[in-house]
């Protein structure tokens, strides 16, 4: 795994994570993860990952060099502007707003998420960036304004506009084997100075392919 280092100090470090990379281990999954890779390069790190991303989406990954700084990185999150870009099926109307829909597990699928009243609050907010009537593909940039498990897939996908490639909340894509979603900005709260850490993830080739496909230009 060739590692992208976006931002790197004393306490943490920003990774710009691919597509098909697992974060860290699990059952499923005991090796060969990003957080592996990471502490192969510096075996005498503690290191632990804050927040997450799916194992299909690629982009921004930060990871805390001490079990302080975690907990510092933790109280912070709620705090740090994260951004995504997405490119969705069907046109995306009106052109920027909010969704605002309560989340949580469903009951005949624990690995999903859907809509519930008795849900956690969930806020996306979006902007169209740019649309292609031939594909009636969107690009969309969104903000988590919190931060559930799936929080963008499944809003998109309730309002009617699943993600391209997410066969579990839309359909997949032969031709494009992940989600057309990526981590690419943050603006975080430093755990231990004032000042803010701010990353830029560039897009992969796979995505930016993508996007010239749906004769779609990021603005």
């Amino acid at each position: 795994m060739i590692l992208e280092i976006l931002f790197e100090d004393e306490c943490l470090l920003a990774v710009n994570k691919p597509a098909g990379v697992v974060v860290h281990p699990a059952y499923k999954n005991v090796d060969g993860t990003l957080l592996d890779e990471l502490r192969a390069r510096d075996p005498g790190a503690v290191l632990s990952v804050v927040g997450r991303l799916d194992r299909l989406t690629s982009g921004i990954v930060v990871v805390a060099k001490s079990g302080a700084v975690h907990a510092a990185l933790q109280k912070r999150w709620k705090h740090a502007e994260k951004e995504y870009l997405a490119v969705v099926s069907g046109r995306v109307e009106p052109s920027s707003g909010g969704i605002d829909l309560p989340l949580g597990p469903d009951p005949s699928d624990r690995r999903r998420r859907i809509v519930r009243p008795d849900g956690a609050p969930s806020v996306t907010t979006f902007e169209r960036v740019g649309y292609d009537a031939m594909s009636d593909r969107s690009l969309l940039r969104c903000r988590l304004m919190t931060g559930r498990r799936h929080q963008i897939r499944v809003h998109l996908a309730t309002r009617g506009w699943p993600i391209v490639g997410d066969g579990v909340y839309g359909a997949a894509l032969a031709s494009f084997p992940r989600y057309a979603l990526h981590a690419r900005r943050l603006v975080l709260p430093h755990p231990s100075r004032s000042g803010a850490v701010i990353v830029e993830a560039p897009l992969d080739a796979e995505f930016l392919a993508l996007l010239a496909a749906f004769a779609l230009q990021l603005t």
